[in-house]
């Protein structure tokens, strides 16, 4: 068992007790999940001045004392499995790969295999360590999106991409289906983003102080009357950021049954086409782009 000992100075006072916790995780890439330290607090794991009688929204101050007691586990190994990869370019610091629509990205609770970095294990001898649980992966796409992902293969890599997606440096496009006719041929949506307020597991446009300015440019394509076909070029990169947006427009993605109650697409009609970015050791921009699937193509004729 793991028992640690956290003091509140005046910069943390103030904060919940959960989020307190997560900040002091981050720190010592501890890795544990908001959910999970708010279960360590309802099972009594964790104490504020001897007294484990609180609750995650508890307000720590100044000078409190924290004790968390964390048990050992046995840690999860991650096993190399045969999955077939559609590996569009690959050197000695990264790689491209067209993911199909259905691949979860990385292994997460209760879901240890069949992901994409078990087909990372078998298909590459390197890849970034940074995160144990989630090597090579510097970004993901939903489960249900396809198209193209960047895999690291040293630390240093995945650092300098992380670098560039954290200033939306990077540039990426989709395709996607969407219900009914758009009316405009572009337009610029800014609209904030943040964790609905009663569906925890979705997000939501909001003006709360707890969302996060979220920025999608589109093209309509084609129109029919009952769909149509756009590209979209995130500049932002919030959770479910274009699923959210369109379906706030009144134009869900097709398949989307999250955000748009809809089954008229086989799949998440929603397709990485292009991703362009400074490579991490040319220094040059570099891009790569693939067809959108046949099923797109199907539908559309």
């Amino acid at each position: 068992m793991q028992e640690y000992v956290l003091k509140v100075n005046e910069h943390n006072a103030n904060m919940r007790l959960d989020l307190f916790l997560m900040e002091f995780s981050k720190k010592k890439n501890l890795g544990l999940s908001r959910t999970f330290i708010q279960r360590l607090v309802l099972d009594g794991k964790v104490m504020v001045n001897s007294s484990n009688l609180i609750k995650s929204h508890f307000k720590v101050k100044t000078g409190d004392e924290i004790k968390v007691r964390i048990e050992d586990k046995k840690p999860n190994i991650l096993e190399a499995e045969e999955i077939p990869l559609d590996i569009i370019y690959e050197d000695e610091y990264l790689a491209i790969i067209n993911k199909y629509s259905g691949l979860v990205v990385h292994p997460a609770p209760g879901n240890y295999e069949h992901t994409l970095v078990n087909a990372l294990l078998y298909h590459f001898k390197k890849l970034s360590d940074i995160n144990p649980q989630r090597p090579g992966i510097v970004h993901r796409l939903d489960k249900g999106t396809s198209g193209l992902l960047v895999v690291a293969k040293n630390n240093a890599a995945h650092l300098a991409l992380a670098k560039q997606f954290a200033k939306h440096s990077i540039k990426r496009k989709y395709i996607a289906l969407v219900k009914g006719k758009m009316e405009f041929d572009e337009n610029i949506i800014e609209l904030p983003i943040g964790r609905h307020p009663y569906k925890r597991k979705n997000m939501s446009v909001g003006f709360g102080k707890k969302t996060k300015y979220a920025k999608t440019y589109y093209l309509t394509l084609k129109r029919r009357e009952d769909f149509s076909l756009v590209e979209l070029e995130p500049f932002t990169g919030r959770t479910h950021q274009l699923r959210v947006h369109l379906a706030f427009l009144g134009h869900p993605i097709l398949g989307d049954t999250k955000y748009g109650k809809n089954n008229e697409f086989s799949r998440l009609a929603l397709h990485a086409k292009y991703i362009g970015f400074v490579h991490p050791r040319t220094g040059k921009f570099v891009e790569f782009s693939c067809e959108i699937p046949p099923e797109f193509s199907e539908f559309i004729k």
